[in-house]
């Protein structure tokens, strides 16, 4: 296996200087003065400022210039990056489905622009506008491979922007302190890309050409925007943001009500050009969106995203080491939950902590997290010290090699704590690979746990490979996690597996007037149990066919086959007092599916799963839909029916999970919003209300009002209630 991972490694470094597409650059103009942000190119500034244009197809195809032109200008002076931008297209019918910020970018018209200050490829700052003048920011790491873990939307910081509609095109300026983006001194030029969705012909365009096999964010894919005279220091090394928050609330489960008033902040420190110390305070995350309640019919839990503001800036320095599906060790997440004594994670308070992440020099960046949480003696929890350490090194063009020291330890010595959970370490290292113009991408990782009186063994360690071009798409995975390895700050869904994973796709682009693309996928995953004597415990092997039509819609057909076996009794229902499934047994059953995406820029957009086949030794029907309604600009309204239903055959039970979810966004203006999300799961037993009002009354300054309601389902009785406002005010020293 050793000689393998050599041979294979040294594949990959001979493949890391592959040809790329020819540059594309342009000159930023040193200005003294500081522009008006109207979103009208009325300043003399930007008549002597060189144009970026020539934008290049990616959508339906990636091999002809943009039909619609896009013209972006830039200049700067000593504190603010100014941007102007020219978008034409056929007519004015832009689609705009809210005035919120940070909207999402597909299914309406905008346009985003990305910046590589450090010009490693890796790391990115997106800012984004639509015809509205609407504004979303963005921290893009990984290369901006993976949209879910590569994307970041929760980064906030203060920027400026307008835009002005005419007939048939709209202009736009930005404004950006320098102070937003971390860059080496002295610096003289920064990676540069933009793309821009056009709804009222389909089309999406980016300055520098990407291949549609590849995500039209990848860092891979950039040019150069050269500025006419160094960039200097950063001027702006304090930012306050203290906070204030009055809760009324009842646990009606435990007949407790009461009112209180937290108080608390955060504090950014810019540390030099490229780092940032991040301090908080008894933090408050009330106002922090609910997340989606889901039916999961796996063993295994299920990751969240992290959302918490704290958590966000430079969050792929300390979150993405190992394997993010299988043996991650630090998601953040952990952090402010824990187990009470019967066994249920409930919330953990947050005393304070400090975060000093970024870059040290062009290769090194460093991370450094220490975070407090408080004891609760009432439920055995105790208090503690989540602390971790993270270095990576740049190689190569875009590839690194990072390593870590994660240590979650007991802050006293309490009665109530076992010997093992005193406290737990774990050290690794990661390499991940991307080669210049993206085609190969991949990870080699090996980390070890300590827990006390235990330190032999704790391994966890996996390797896989991406090879992604035009027509192929190859991805293998191997994963192996010993039976006592444990990361009490990580996701890792189960130990004692080595589990292997190959996908092979192949894209056909039909010159048809109907489909744009097309492909076929085979993706076998196979997992192997070690303290069985390697038994085979589980298969899953999906075959699917896949197409994105020319409307933007996507449809798919899948099918499933599976194999689980069962080392312990399980019941899939969850039933209270059921049967479960005999253990030290297999189970064969196989399935298909359909899957169906309209185009988002329709005023009502579905979208529609279905599953049928057999489950373990009985049969299942998962169905799932979801309409969403635009009234455009003011309101977004949508609507999510999902149900499950198990039939096991007797003595075992049978289940009908039902999920309902409702969304309502009203955007009032570009600065008070109203938003209101009911959900209702009988799997989950809950039935749920949750509704902010927020009025952002200064930059990244603002007022909240946030009403949660909760609801037993089987008993239909309240659970849990709660009303609070919230002011936050951001003021920069």
């Amino acid at each position: 296996m050793t000689r393998t991972f050599c041979f294979t490694l040294a594949l990959f470094v001979n493949a890391l200087v592959l040809a790329q597409d020819p540059e594309k650059s342009f000159t930023v103009k040193f200005i003294s003065d500081f522009l008006e942000i109207d979103g009208i190119l009325d300043d003399p500034a930007w008549e002597n400022a060189e144009v970026a244009t020539d934008f290049q197809q990616y959508f339906p195809s990636d091999k002809v210039p943009a039909k619609q032109p896009t013209e972006i200008k830039m200049v700067y002076n000593e504190t603010t990056l100014y941007v102007g931008i020219k978008v034409l297209s056929v007519d004015n019918n832009w689609v705009i489905p809210s005035l919120e910020r940070d909207f999402r970018a597909g299914g309406n018209d905008n346009i985003s622009l990305m910046f590589d200050t450090f010009n490693d490829g890796t790391n990115a700052f997106l800012f984004g506008i639509n015809p509205f003048g609407v504004r979303r920011e963005a921290l893009i790491s990984g290369g901006g491979e993976e949209s879910g873990r590569d994307f970041n939307t929760s980064w906030d910081v203060k920027w400026l922007g307008e835009a002005k509609m005419f007939e048939n095109y709209y202009t736009a300026e930005l404004a950006i302190p320098l102070t937003s983006f971390k860059f080496r001194e002295g610096e003289t030029k920064w990676r540069f890309q933009s793309y821009r969705f056009d709804m009222q012909t389909n089309e999406r365009s980016a300055w520098y050409r990407v291949p549609q096999n590849q995500s039209i964010f990848s860092l891979a894919f950039m040019g150069d925007m050269i500025f006419e005279q160094p960039l200097g220091k950063s001027r702006t090394p304090l930012a306050l943001i203290p906070y204030a928050n009055a809760i009324a609330e009842k646990d009606y489960l435990l007949d407790d009500g009461r009112f209180q008033l937290k108080v608390g902040g955060d504090a950014k420190v810019a540390i030099g050009n490229g780092m940032n110390l991040d301090v908080t305070i008894n933090p408050d995350f009330s106002n922090v969106e609910v997340d989606d309640i889901i039916t999961n019919l796996t063993r295994f839990e299920v990751s969240r995203p992290e959302k918490r503001q704290f958590f966000i800036d430079n969050s792929d320095l300390f979150g993405s080491f190992g394997g993010g599906k299988d043996a991650n060790p630090f998601f953040s997440r952990r952090i402010g939950i824990a187990r009470d004594s019967t066994g249920n994670f409930i919330e953990n308070r947050i005393l304070g902590g400090i975060r000093l992440s970024g870059k040290l020099n062009d290769d090194w960046r460093l991370g450094v997290l220490s975070i407090q949480t408080d004891k609760d003696k009432a439920n055995e929890i105790a208090s503690n010290n989540n602390t971790m350490l993270a270095l990576q090194k740049k190689v190569f063009s875009r590839s690194n090699i990072g390593m870590f020291f994660i240590n979650k330890q007991s802050f006293k010595d309490y009665d109530f704590i076992e010997r093992e959970d005193e406290y737990n370490r774990v050290v690794g290292l990661d390499y991940n690979l991307a080669s210049e113009n993206n085609i190969w991408t991949g990870k080699f990782y090996a980390h070890k746990s300590f827990q006390p009186d235990d330190s032999r063994g704790n391994f966890s360690s996996g390797a896989s490979l991406s090879y992604n071009t035009r027509r192929f798409n190859v991805f293998s995975d191997l994963v192996y996690i010993d039976e006592d390895f444990r990361s009490d700050l990580g996701f890792i869904r189960r130990t004692d597996i080595l589990k292997s994973a190959t996908g092979v796709q192949r894209l056909f682009y039909p010159k048809s007037s109907f489909i744009n693309t097309h492909g076929f996928q085979f993706f076998p995953i196979i997992t192997w149990q070690p303290s069985l004597d390697y038994k085979n415990t589980d298969r899953n092997i999906m075959a699917s066919w896949s197409a994105e039509l020319q409307d933007q819609s996507e449809f798919m057909v899948e099918f499933y086959g599976e194999y689980i076996y069962l080392s312990d009794p399980f019941d899939p229902t969850g039933t209270e007092g059921g049967i479960p499934l005999p253990g030290d047994q297999g189970y064969h059953f196989n399935s298909v599916g359909v899957e169906y995406e309209s185009n988002r820029a329709k005023t009502v957009s579905f979208e529609g799963f279905a599953q049928i086949g057999r489950f373990f030794n009985g049969d299942l029907l998962s169905l799932e839909g979801e309409t969403t309604l635009r009234l455009q600009p003011k309101a977004v309204i949508s609507l999510l029916l999902s149900h499950n239903r198990i039939r096991l055959p007797d003595p075992y039970p049978d289940a009908n999970f039902w999920l309902v979810s409702s969304k309502l966004n009203i955007t009032f203006s570009k600065s008070i919003f109203w938003s209101t999300i009911f959900q209702y799961g009988n799997q989950a037993n809950n039935m749920g209300i949750n509704s902010r009002l927020q009025w952002r009354f200064a930059p990244l300054s603002d007022l909240f009002v946030v009403y949660n309601d909760n609801y037993v389902v089987n008993q239909f009785e309240p659970r849990y209630r709660s009303i609070n406002l919230k002011l936050r005010y951001w003021v920069n020293l």
